[in-house]
């Protein structure tokens, strides 16, 4: 195996550079469950405001803030409607369940291409021993693919919610990657959704953290939820301005990120693995009519100094970040290349 590893895993995978060290060093800190570090409530300030919302809340990690911004919206044994892919019921360990006594019901997987009609039909009102639709979840971008929702889709998602009484959330893990692409500003964004969660260390490049946004009364409540989970924490200053960091430096350097991942499209799209158009740092490959499957290509690239990562028996991913230059981009084609044409 080659000594220096290319990992396209995931884009958090990223270490902080020798400027957010410094900010990290130089943070001033207080105690927050008290509410008195001043680098996390400028944080949660700075994010709030970006999307147009009252206020946010900081918190160690995306499932946490994705499983707050659910119990705002969504009351006990209530129903919330997503993805049958969507992070929030697939990758969080039934915390929508556990923690929260959510019942979630889900259609079809359609990523980014999702039919605003299709939701609708889905909502139940309250009725005789039916679970009532309290809220519809999306993910901006799309983990399993990258893929941008168009606008006018979150649009009619919002009027479908009004028509209904619903709360709309949004997975905004990767958001900042669909502003870039589809240069649509994030308060645009905002405004559309009752709750947001938005990551700082999935492509921004800080080391931990995730805010949930939503109004002052509803972050009131989530700073409750946040302390029940054990997510309360002290002098996190130190973390709050890698996040600060992040949003100063790194959303800039999205679009090359974006760069990166169509390069290495184009270097695989000759053997047909490609699993749709690449929008913006994520490359979903579909070995189903390819010889390997994605364990053997997973295997196979990582003897050669290259991992990616295995969503399914014939399905992988691709992610570029912060750490992975265009000399590491060069090297990861060529070794996909050779795998490929085995």
């Amino acid at each position: 195996m080659a000594d220096v590893l290319v990992d396209l895993r995931s884009d958090t995978v990223t270490r902080p550079g020798a400027g957010m060290r410094a900010a990290m060093a130089a943070a001033e800190v207080g105690d927050d469950v008290y509410g008195e570090d001043p680098t996390v409530a400028a944080l949660e300030a700075e994010v709030a405001a970006i999307f147009g919302h009252e206020a946010a809340l900081f918190a160690p990690t995306g499932s946490m803030a994705n499983q707050i911004a659910l119990q705002l919206v969504v009351p006990r044994g209530d129903e919330l409607l997503c993805d049958a892919d969507a992070h929030v019921v697939t990758y969080e360990i039934g915390a929508a369940a556990a923690y929260g006594g959510i019942s979630s019901r889900t259609w079809s997987p359609a990523g980014a291409e999702l039919d605003p009609g299709v939701v609708a039909a889905m909502v139940r009102p309250d009725g005789y021993f039916a679970v009532p639709t309290r809220a519809i979840a999306v993910e901006q971008t799309y983990s399993r693919g990258g893929g941008v929702i168009p606008l006018d889709t979150l649009r009619a998602l919002r009027a479908i919610a009004d028509e209904h009484g619903l709360a709309l959330h949004c997975d905004g893990a990767r958001i900042w990657h669909a502003h870039v692409a589809d240069r649509v500003p994030l308060a645009e964004y905002g405004v559309l959704f009752d709750t947001l969660s938005v990551c700082l260390s999935k492509g921004l490049g800080a080391p931990v953290g995730s805010l949930v946004v939503g109004s002052a009364e509803k972050i009131a409540r989530a700073r409750f939820l946040r302390k029940r989970l054990g997510g309360g924490m002290r002098q996190v200053g130190v973390l709050a301005a890698a996040g600060r960091y992040a949003l100063a430096h790194h959303v800039q350097l999205l679009a090359a990120d974006h760069a990166k991942a169509a390069r290495l499209a184009e270097a695989v799209a000759p053997f047909g693995v490609l699993a749709g158009p690449v929008r913006t740092n994520i490359v979903l490959l579909d070995l189903g009519k390819h010889p390997l499957d994605a364990a053997g290509l997973a295997v196979a690239a990582r003897a050669e100094g290259v991992l990616i990562s295995v969503l399914g028996p014939r399905t992988a991913r691709l992610v570029t970040h912060l750490d992975v230059d265009d000399a590491a981009v060069d090297r990861a084609a060529a070794v996909l290349t050779r795998v490929l044409r085995c």
